[in-house]
């Protein structure tokens, strides 16, 4: 098993960025955690972030035939981001949307997520620990589809 986790714009200055929103957490920490939690669930992984959202579309098209899921973040992309919702559709590969700060309790703009319409789950407002949850439901989800159906005699 194999994830891509993706992470948008200023993702790279946790820990400087507003830490009342976000916390003190870097985006080392973040990579750490997510290294961590995906040895511990014995799942392979790459770990990419961009200020550019071209960039990004460039990740999941290319996770398609070398990952089975998408762990993704798409930090301001989330409420404006049409082409980021249309190649995770394309792709078709199970999404998990992640949010460090609770997105709910901000501001009216960030309550509009596109991408949230091509992924399995949304996981908001735990901080950095929302990876690992978001990687654990992400393996929940392709085991148990994975399940060979049940044959009814």
């Amino acid at each position: 098993m194999k994830f891509l986790i993706l992470n948008g714009p200023n993702l790279n200055l946790l820990g400087i960025r507003e830490p009342d929103v976000y916390g003190r957490e870097t985006y080392q920490d973040l990579e750490k955690l997510v290294a961590d939690t995906c040895r511990q669930e014995n799942i392979a992984f790459r770990c990419f972030q961009s200020n550019h959202e071209g960039d990004l579309v460039d990740q999941i098209q290319q996770a398609l035939g070398d990952c089975d899921g998408i762990v993704i973040n798409p930090a301001a992309y989330t409420h404006t981001s049409v082409a980021l919702l249309d190649a995770v559709k394309a792709v078709s590969l199970p999404t998990v949307e992640v949010h460090i700060s609770d997105v709910a309790s901000r501001e009216d703009f960030r309550q509009i997520s596109y991408i949230r319409a091509a992924c399995i789950a949304t996981i908001s407002g735990e901080g950095l620990s929302g990876y690992a949850h978001a990687i654990r439901l992400l393996k929940a989800h392709l085991l148990s589809n994975n399940l060979p159906e049940e044959k009814t005699l």
